[in-house]
């Protein structure tokens, strides 16, 4: 107990107490208490003996715990029967293994890695039963709790005394002789000097001693640990080199003065918004983990479309000579062996029918039942009778002879199980066991019902006590279970079977070709299919195990397998019955009860076989305190089922261990190796039948992953030490085949699939004729092609190779392979590994899944565990960051994703552990629900595309000929003539708004501008002509009086959406004063929407604030107080209540070019620009529109706009009193109250054209979509509808308008009415789909080539398509071309470029307070670099193509059609490539159902994707691994940090665009309050 940290030298303890202490310590291992009461308890044992360690901090005894025997308490050896050592680390996990690990961790410098922030609320999640621990049974059938194999330590050594004959047992190579551990008690674990001293010369010593029997490049080992000392390899290489030139990453334009490394330090983002500390500092600690692939990286990385990975020229190959095919020993044919299993049986059942079969025990260990051989033989025949006679349907027999038949058994009832086995075969049908359906979701049993499906199973036989325990439907019957076929259930308990006569007798002829029975077997893709096996192979197969095991008549089986599959069924039911054995069958109910109950059933009925897996072994050494009287001196065969398993190795050693002290002999070990399709490939034979002594082999891991077996010299702390499993099986002919493409042998030193050739292997896969070609009639090949054979091999799916002697290693399973690069990595190993780093404080042992998943065309590693109830949340991530840098150091491969559960929460395989596809599944499709995350993709996915390399120096791209530009034609378009289409006179006499609005108030007085509807539907206010401009004259007058406004002055008005609005806008214009429309502050939100109206007051230099009284008193509040300096605004008016006056004289302006309104906005970017139009430009906008979309007074339209900016305000207040058209006002904020109000007044008034915004129109999909029958019924009709426009400045929403056409085409909505619009800051109308002309054209591009700026059309539904729609037609006046971003060149039809617009009703100008005009006049008057150098062009800052189309337009002409890709300023520029955030944003809702929308920007060089989760918060974090995943399969990107917040957080201007750089601030500023952030790896 030296490693405790406590002074024990001084007094010896009795021996029971040091075993008490002993199994405190395994409790503590196995997590079966806690530090606490571990502490507590060992403090009370050790009292009467050492006063002192009371006083010992328990935290540094805790730290001290160092694996490695303790020398002061273990005497030494006596080199027969080694000492039981009592440390916990010892027994059952190698020590290589674990030291390896923590020397591992240990050159690895704690770098701070971000721990993800979580909501508080997240962090309660509890296990499922957080009372009842979970099932440590872990190891589960394949996934063994154990630690990893590695050389176990058997005794300390003491001096030179116990090497040599140590050294001996080395030589016989007996498993007790693992290596010794030289490892030191001292605080630290470092080396003690003189048993290092000590046991250095057992090295050489022991290689020396063995060279006689190694084959070249191979070394087969047993020798002491003590050279595995030297320094471990420097995993980190390179590491120090990068921490310096890391740091100077180019600094980016939108931090302010910012030193790198000053990460605490407050940052401002591009607005000068100060970012908070926290966020921003763990995205610096985020960058600083992530260093460049530690690995030198493939020399070439994939082509997209053909993927080829080339070869490291440094790999290790295999060097040695093919292997030559393994013949096993003759089957000893002779005429002992009876014709057949049954008439085995009926011999038995009727000369010895007292003999005992098969005992049954309870959960306590008493024997309920003994099945004789006299029973067995009568109720088989009975059930036999039964079956063939007594079931009917139609009156035709039920069953005919070769018909499947369902086995459904417990495991705590062998007896039934055997009896309907036996009738099964008796009567000529095929039973195919599977497990007790428990409930109507059990994990895998969709895929049971597919077996049984594809097998033709109509009948299930079960007991009475099973069929009363299946779940029930409400009929009571047994319920349908998920994707099983109908099943007639049929209950063989005695008083339900009919008595045979007399002379009837079975025709069962069992020794033919024909199926005797079939196995179900689960793929690694959780397929379930049933394997095949014939009579003659089963004859075969129990011949050969009686010959390898030396089975003799009325010897005791003691079974604790599962006795319906593998080798519980082949040894415990079908092996023993030709042998007349005695099986003692041990319910795994019972080991978990009485882990010990096997021992003492050996014991107890002295057998002498046992049957058990290595987790029986290893349970039964954590419960062996206090047995004094166990004895296993009967056994001389101990079969270890999964002897084939990396972590069996320790499992024998520890067993052996302590039962050598109770009659164990070490020979008695036999480690086997199996598989479904091959049956048992190699057992160990004991010496007495002639077996060779057992041996290990010490592998280098990096070699194993290439497939080549070395002991690498260098390396070591990665070895895996694996057993063998023994001889071929009798009659079996054994070679190693390539695991990929055709089946070529493989050498001698290489790792290969094992394959088998007997007559005792299953046939195929019933029903599956394609996959056991492939499997069951592999025809293995030499080099130079030629086969070896006549006779097809099967293929075991294990992975391994022939020893000396002839021995069969095996070193992993297909199943478990994953491919990573070019390495391959067995899942068992990595298990072992994480196994290694303290797990008992965080997971419970062996509750680990690992396995791959398929992202960016490599496997990815996953490691999924179970969290204790108590882990905290820091702990946790510890724990996942060692198990992440341990892998890598010993594996050498990157983790992409580590995900802890809750307690219980992983789906269970029958017999404990852990259903890995199942859990595979759950991952994949989001519903794992894990509480914490770790994801690691910048280290893991090293086979990106190359990033793009950007030429520097661009010349103007092509020569211009005519109207062709390199070949094509010039991507230029425009819309109609104005001169024209117009009656210039009437034109030129109204050029100005003001005089319009004064002409119809005098020519068409009464005539309706105006409707506004409230929430209600009814119509709150009208507005005629002449109101219109009454209204319009007051407000004039009051701002000349009141305000003392001169010409010229700015007024900022700032009015809910209506016609206060309207009149105040013309009353502005009426007195030569430039109003400046502003939202209003949202009264429950002043805090964020209070500034921006300010600003824009400020920003525009606003003389007046025009607005309603409601307004003035929210804007003088104490709320606003708060926010914004009240005492700073400008003149307030209030127009509810402003005197009738008129102006003496209406202002004309004295040039056209002259300042009509001010138009404020914030792009999304977050910039708030206004732009100048002049009185010319407003006019020209009208008449365009109107010319369009065909408005004359007779028209009414609906709009559903906002009315503050763009072409919304121009609808809203300038269209209508221009063409003198009937404007229906929908305010959108009205909709929050009614949705459907927008939808009925388009109805209502039969409004031919209207316009509303995406958000408008996203409101109305989902919140009306399921009602269309409703607003049918309340008359709501659509038909009139001839354009609906969607007013943007962005990329049409395809998904969106096409599900809204879909949704109301039956409320009459045309199908081809739904249309986009296009414009900009620069100019706010280019584009309208109109009355007129052909219907909108769409075209497929591939996503690819647009990171590339290139267009490439391609057919829909093409991989990576992206469909586009053009945005409207262009306007009639307006001229589009498509010109470099960068040289200003023209481009040619079809490629991507700026869309550049020339036109009457262009802004003239950006206005800003900050003087940087120059910076914008590029936007305003930019001009081509070569081709047409006169044209003045405005810059929308929008990527698109222009595309001529096969239609025509109104003129006659070819139409062309534009696309707009998206805006300039939004796409983030990535690996060298441009990306549009809504292409990233469209995958990620696709991702996951729980995501109800997304947004993306980068920071630092880091993609940030935040997800709105629309569901509960447990589930947040399964969205992080679904994110990562389909950012990097569809756009080769790594995702630095992903967010998910609650819906509604991702802000939303009025347009329905996504304000990403607000998020972006908020983000780093800490405002979001996120569910979850996760920061990858």
């Amino acid at each position: 107990m030296a490693e405790r940290g406590c002074p024990l030298e001084a007094v010896p303890l009795p021996a029971e107490v040091r075993e008490s202490l002993a199994e405190l310590e395994l409790e503590l291992s196995e997590g079966d208490i806690t530090q606490k009461g571990y502490e507590k308890k060992r403090g009370k044992l050790l009292a009467r003996y050492v006063p002192l360690t009371q006083g010992v901090d328990p935290s540094l005894q805790a730290e001290t715990r160092v694996p490695g025997p303790s020398q002061a308490t273990a005497p030494a050896p006596k080199p027969q029967k080694p000492r039981p050592s009592h440390t916990r680390d010892e027994r059952f996990r190698s020590d290589v293994h674990t030291e390896a690990v923590q020397a591992a961790l240990a050159k690895y410098k704690e770098r701070k890695m971000p721990m993800p922030s979580k909501r508080r609320s997240v962090l309660t999640h509890t296990a499922v039963e957080a009372c009842t621990p979970p099932d440590t049974s872990s190891a589960s059938e394949d996934e063994g709790s154990l630690r990893r194999p590695g050389r176990l330590a058997s005794a300390p050594l003491q001096g030179h005394a116990g090497v040599a004959p140590w050294l001996d047992q080395a030589i016989q190579g007996s498993p007790a002789a693992s290596a010794t551990s030289s490892t030191s008690s001292r605080p630290g674990g470092r080396p003690a000097a003189a048993p290092s001293a000590n046991a250095a010369p057992a090295g050489p010593a022991a290689l020396a001693r063995c060279s006689s029997e190694l084959t070249a490049p191979l070394f087969w080992v047993c020798f002491s640990k003590a050279d595995l000392h030297s320094a471990p390899p420097d995993v980190t290489t390179g590491l120090a080199q990068h921490q310096h030139t890391y740091c100077e990453r180019p600094q980016l334009a939108s931090v302010r003065g910012v030193p790198q490394g000053d990460s605490g330090s407050v940052l401002e983002t591009a607005g000068g918004v100060p970012v908070s500390s926290r966020v921003s500092s763990k995205i610096q600690q985020l960058l600083n983990t992530l260093k460049k692939p530690k690995r030198p990286p493939l020399k070439e990385f994939f082509v997209d479309d053909l993927e080829e990975v080339l070869e490291d020229p440094n790999q290790p190959k295999p060097e040695g000579g093919q292997m030559a095919v393994l013949k096993g020993e003759l089957l000893a044919v002779g005429s002992t062996w009876p014709p057949s299993l049954l008439a085995t049986l009926q011999q038995w059942g009727t000369t010895q029918p007292k003999a005992p079969c098969l005992t049954a025990l309870d959960t306590t260990g008493k024997a309920v039942y003994t099945l004789t051989y006299g029973k067995l033989w009568s109720r088989s025949l009975k059930l036999a009778y039964t079956l063939l006679n007594k079931l009917t349907s139609k009156n035709e027999p039920l069953l005919k002879p070769g018909d499947r038949v369902a086995l459904v058994f417990p495991n705590s009832d062998p007896v039934m199980f055997t009896v309907a086995f036996y009738g099964c075969l008796l009567a000529e049908l095929v039973p195919v066991p599977i497990e007790v359906p428990l409930t109507r979701k059990d994990a895998g049993s969709q895929q049971v019902g597919f077996l049984l499906g594809s097998c033709g199973v109509a009948l299930a036989l079960t007991t009475d006590a099973c069929q009363k325990g299946l779940p029930k439907a409400q009929t009571g019957e047994v319920a349908a279970f998920k994707g099983w076929p109908p099943l007639t259930w049929l209950v063989i308990d005695g008083k339900h079977l009919a008595k045979p006569p007399k002379d009837w007798h079975p025709s069962a002829q069992d020794a033919g070709a024909g199926t005797a029975y079939i196995e179900y077997k689960t793929s690694k893709e959780g397929s379930t299919v049933g394997v095949a096996v014939s009579h003659a192979s089963l004859l075969a197969q129990c011949q050969a195990l009686t010959q390898a095991c030396g089975y003799s008549e009325a010897e005791t089986l003691t079974n604790v397998l599962d006795f319906k599959r593998d080798a519980g069924l082949w040894h415990g039911v079908l092996t023993s019955v030709m042998n007349r054995m005695h099986v003692v069958s041990i319910p795994y109910a019972l080991m978990k009860a009485n882990p010990l109950s096997w021992i003492q059933k050996v014991c107890a009925y002295k057998a002498r076989a046992a049957l058990v897996k290595s987790r029986d072994m290893h349970w039964s050494l954590l419960a062996q305190r206090g047995q004094r009287d166990v004895s296993l001196s009967s056994l001389r065969l101990l079969v270890v089922a999964d002897g084939a398993n990396p972590w069996s190795i320790s499992s024998c050693d520890a067993f052996l261990n302590v039962f050598q002290a109770r009659g164990l002999r070490p020979e008695v070990i036999c480690p086997c190796a199996s598989s479904p399709e091959a049956l048992t490939v190699a057992i160990r034979r004991p010496p007495d039948l002639g077996g060779p002594p057992p041996r290990r082999a010490v592998l280098s891991m990096s070699c194993l992953s290439h497939g080549v077996i070395r002991l690498d010299a260098e390396e070591k702390l990665s070895v895996l030490t694996v057993q063998d499993v023994g001889q071929v099986m009798p009659g079996a002919n054994v070679c190693v085949v390539k695991v990929e493409g055709t089946p070529y042998l493989c050498k001698t030193d290489e790792v290969g699939e094992i394959c088998v050739n007997s007559s005792a292997t299953a046939t195929a896969y019933y029903g599956l004729l394609g996959i056991t070609k492939n499997i069951f009639e592999t025809v293995p090949l030499t080099a130079g092609g030629t086969p070896i054979s006549d006779r097809p091999f099967t293929r075991t799916g294990l992975l391994g190779f022939i020893g000396p002697d002839n021995l069969v290693f095996v070193v992993g399973k297909l199943d478990g392979l994953m491919v990573v690069g070019v390495r391959r990595h067995n899942a068992d190993d990595i298990v072992a590994t994480a196994l290694a780093v303290e797990p008992m404080k965080f997971v419970y042992r062996g509750r680990i899944a690992v396995f791959s998943v398929t992202v960016l065309h490599d496997d990815r590693i996953v490691l999924v565990a179970e969290q204790r109830p108590d882990a905290s949340e820091e702990d946790s991530f510890q724990w996942m960051s060692r198990v992440l840098q341990a892998i890598d150091s010993i594996h050498q491969v990157g983790v992409y994703c580590l995900a802890l559960v809750p307690a219980n929460t992983l789906p269970k395989a029958p017999l404990g552990g852990i259903h890995v596809s199942e859990t595979k599944q759950r991952f994949l499709e989001g519903m794992l629900h894990p509480c914490n995350v770790l994801m690691c993709p910048h280290t893991c996915v090293t086979n990106l595309p190359k990033p793009r390399q950007k030429q520097p120096e661009v010349g103007p791209a092509s020569m211009i000929v005519g109207n062709l530009v390199a070949g094509k034609r010039l991507a230029q378009a425009s819309g109609r003539e104005l001169s024209h289409l117009e009656d210039s006179d009437q034109a030129r006499k109204l050029l100005f708004l003001p005089d319009v609005l004064r002409w119809r108030a005098s020519t068409t007085p009464e005539h309706l501008l105006f409707l506004l509807l409230s929430a209600k539907g009814t119509v709150t206010s009208t507005t005629t002509c002449i109101q219109l401009h009454r209204k319009a004259e007051r407000v004039a007058a009051a701002l000349m009086e009141k305000a003392r406004l001169t010409t010229g002055a700015h007024v900022a008005l700032v009015y809910p959406p209506g016609v206060d609005l309207i009149a105040a806008f013309y009353g502005c214009l009426y007195c030569g004063c430039v109003p400046v429309t502003v939202r209003p502050p949202h009264p429950q939100n002043l805090a964020t929407t209070l500034p921006t109206v300010k600003m824009i007051v400020e920003v525009s230099k606003s003389a007046c604030v025009l607005t309603t009284q409601a307004i003035t008193r929210l804007l003088k509040s104490k709320e606003a107080l708060a926010t914004v300096d009240v005492r700073t605004w400008p003149t307030i008016l209030d127009t509810d209540d402003i005197p009738k006056k008129r102006v003496a004289s209406i202002f004309r302006p004295p040039s056209p070019d002259m300042l009509a309104y001010l138009d404020f906005s914030v792009s999304t970017t977050g910039i708030l620009a206004g732009v100048k139009m002049s009185h010319a430009a407003t006019s020209a906008l009208c008449r365009s529109i109107k010319l369009q979309c065909e408005l004359y007074p007779s028209r009414q339209i609906a709009i559903c706009l906002d009315p503050y900016c763009g072409l919304g305000f121009a609808l809203w207040c300038l269209c209508s009193v221009y063409s003198g058209h009937q404007s229906v006002l929908v305010p959108p904020p009205e909709l929050e109250t009614n949705v459907s109000l927008w939808l009925w007044a388009v109805s209502q008034y039969k409004a031919r054209v209207t316009f509303c915004s995406y958000s408008v129109m996203e409101m109305c999909a989902r919140g009306l979509g399921a009602q269309t029958a409703v607003l049918r019924m309340k008359g709501v009709n659509l038909s009139c509808v001839r354009t609906c426009m969607v007013v943007a400045e962005e990329r049409p929403r395809i998904a969106l308008t096409q599900s809204f056409s879909k949704l109301f085409r039956d409320l009459g909505l045309p199908a081809r009415a739904v249309s986009t619009t296009f414009g900009c800051r620069v100019n706010v109308a280019i584009c309208l789909q109109g009355t007129a002309g052909p219907d909108p054209t769409t075209v497929y591009v591939d996503m690819r080539a647009l990171r590339h700026d290139r267009v490439r059309l391609v057919e829909r539904g093409s991989p990576h398509s992206l469909p586009l729609t053009e945005s409207g037609k262009i306007l009639p006046g307006v001229k589009v071309v498509i010109a470099h971003s960068e040289t200003r060149g023209p481009l040619g039809d079809s490629h991507l470029g700026e869309v550049w617009v020339s036109s009457p009703h262009s802004a003239t100008g950006y206005y800003t307070v900050y003087g940087e005009e120059g910076l914008h006049a590029d936007h305003f008057s930019a001009r081509l670099s070569f081709g047409d150098t006169q044209t003045v062009w405005a810059r929308t800052g929008f990527l698109g193509f222009l595309r001529r189309t096969e239609l025509t337009d109104a003129s006659g002409e070819r139409h062309d059609a534009l696309y707009v890709v998206g805006s300039l300023d939004e796409t983030l520029e990535l690996r060298g490539m441009r990306y549009h955030p809504v292409d990233i944003e469209t995958s990620v809702i696709r991702a996951h159902r729980s995501i109800a929308e997304c947004a993306v920007f980068t920071w630092t060089n880091l993609l940030v994707v935040v997800v709105e989760l629309d569901g509960l918060e447990q589930d947040a974090l399964d969205l992080v691994a679904l994110v990562t995943n389909v950012v990097l399969e569809e756009h080769h990107l790594v995702v630095g940090v992903v967010v998910i917040v609650d819906p509604g957080v991702i802000p939303i201007n009025s347009r329905g665009e996504k304000q990403r750089m607000h998020l972006r601030d908020g983000f780093l500023a800490d405002q979001l309050d996120p569910i979850y952030v996760a920061y990858n790896m």
